[in-house]
């Protein structure tokens, strides 16, 4: 499996931008008859499932549960998830609180220990209490992940006054 990680603040023309990044590298894993795995979610996560979908990779969505149902998402990440099960050919659910940022940041960590490779859209910056991107590149790698870093030119981030909007 491959999986995604990445800044939850990417501007929508760096998201547009990834898109199409993301849909000539995942055409090699189609071939290869590899799946993706994405935790539903709004922005890079739906950017992966539509590349995804385009280079004819099967797509997993984890979808968030509590004691064995699915949990209620906020409505932006509800409609997220409404587009990627659609896209996908499989949903799995995982036990973790949504609304819980550290149990999201578990979340990632059981899904990657699946994964044979990671592609983290990452500008090299460090974690923090909103974005643990840097925390899932090192725990992939030493999990033996391989890891791909993607930051195209021209990619940019949300103010951090945008990012509460």
């Amino acid at each position: 499996m491959i999986a995604v990680v990445g800044h939850p603040d990417l501007t929508a023309p760096t998201l547009a931008m990834l898109e199409e990044e993301l849909y000539w590298r995942l055409a090699e894993f189609a071939e290869a008859g590899r799946a993706g795995l994405v935790r539903a979610g709004r922005g890079l996560p739906v950017a992966f499932g539509r590349a995804a979908r385009a280079a004819g990779l099967a797509l997993v969505t984890v979808l968030p549960s509590r004691n064995g149902m699915p949990e209620v998402l906020e409505q932006p990440d509800r409609r997220a998830a409404g587009e990627l099960l659609l896209l996908s050919q499989q949903a799995r659910l995982l036990e973790y609180d949504p609304c819980d940022h550290g149990a999201c940041v578990e979340a990632d960590e059981d899904l990657l220990r699946s994964c044979r490779r990671l592609l983290a859209v990452w500008d090299g910056s460090a974690s923090s209490g909103r974005d643990a991107t840097a925390h899932l590149v090192t725990f992939a790698r030493g999990c033996g992940v391989e890891v791909q870093v993607l930051w195209p030119d021209g990619a940019g981030r949300m103010a951090s006054d945008e990012v509460m909007s």
